[in-house]
């Protein structure tokens, strides 16, 4: 039987769980909850129901694992411990700093009505976490780095358009390339917050918007801007729709360290990530961590979890045979 998806919210994330449902034939979409007009929301599934978030408690039995396709800025924070306590549920929530916080309410809420949770799950955090410890644990003599970029980033695009007076925009990530080339080159660089990367803002002003104060707001945000050096272009809807469009990113996790008696050989672990669309990567990932977190529910435990502690077997509809045969 088909493992039968929930998406909350229909917007890049929401969409793009929609479109990664046909990769994975095991799978089937069940139902869209959106917070705006259901009759307004036009999904491309024929036959498959878009209901308001107000009835979610309604198709609590008719779901093995919902999608929340909410922000991390506010959405995901109130939505996945809240839905954990009605669903399985799986959240792609991307504030590093807030990670800890987030597991504990999320883990609590699940526990308490008997459900399974993952956290987190995308390419970082998520792939990207998983080349980070995978570098501790084979070279424990060293130093990791993370860049992350050139590309749109959807939580700090989410973060910044928030800001009161700010009717769109986008946020790029962009690596700052003499950093990269010395860890590429195992130089070993001591690299603050702001040496690694700059952050570039394309914001489209509410009429007669102060932007002195949405500059500064954005400027100074914690956990997302307030640590960077960041530029922020005002521009007009017609040439953010026209010359940003596109959802592109990627990024480099690197592990650096010395192995030998004397520590005399020197390595460089590299994984690197390119994509066309961050939403629709991102979703495949998260489609296969839902895969897993399903036989999590068939094998009966319960709380939250991240991609840690997942057996990557797990996010393959192959059999332990097919892999041990194909892929091992």
């Amino acid at each position: 039987m088909a493992i039968r998806i929930g998406i909350m919210g229909y917007g890049n994330i929401g969409r793009g769980v929609e479109s990664a449902l046909a990769d994975n034939r095991d799978m089937e979409l069940a139902v869209v909850f959106t917070r705006r007009n259901p009759v307004d929301v036009k999904i491309n599934t024929p036959g498959v129901p878009v209901v308001s978030a107000d009835e979610a408690e309604q198709w609590k039995d008719k779901v093995d694992v919902l999608v929340l396709a909410g922000g991390s800025a506010t959405d995901l924070p109130e939505q996945t411990p809240a839905y954990a306590a009605m669903f399985n549920v799986i959240d792609t929530f991307d504030t590093h700093a807030h990670i800890p916080r987030h597991f504990d309410k999320v883990d609590e809420a699940a526990k308490a009505h008997g459900k399974a949770a993952m956290i987190s799950v995308g390419w970082d955090p998520g792939l990207f976490s998983l080349a980070r410890l995978f570098g501790h644990v084979i070279l424990p003599d060293g130093k990791d780095y993370t860049f992350w970029g050139r590309g749109v980033s959807q939580g700090h695009s989410d973060a910044i358009r928030r800001v009161p007076g700010v009717r769109d925009g986008k946020q790029y990530t962009c690596p700052v390339e003499s950093a990269l080339e010395a860890v590429r080159n195992g130089e070993n660089p001591v690299l603050t917050t702001r040496d690694m990367h700059t952050r570039e803002c394309y914001v489209v002003a509410e009429e007669g918007a102060d932007r002195g104060a949405i500059e500064n707001a954005i400027k100074t945000m914690p956990n997302y801007f307030a640590d960077y050096d960041t530029t922020i272009h005002f521009i007009s809807e017609e040439e953010l729709k026209k010359n940003h469009g596109g959802l592109a990113h990627g990024g480099f996790v690197f592990r650096s360290g010395r192995t030998g008696a004397h520590k005399e050989n020197s390595h460089v672990m590299e994984y690197r990530l390119t994509l066309d669309s961050n939403p629709e990567f991102t979703t495949h990932v998260v489609l296969a961590y839902a895969r897993a977190l399903h036989r999590f529910v068939e094998e009966g435990k319960t709380g939250c979890f991240t991609v840690f502690d997942v057996p990557p077997a797990y996010l393959s509809p192959l059999s332990g045979e097919e892999l041990r045969a194909h892929v091992l």
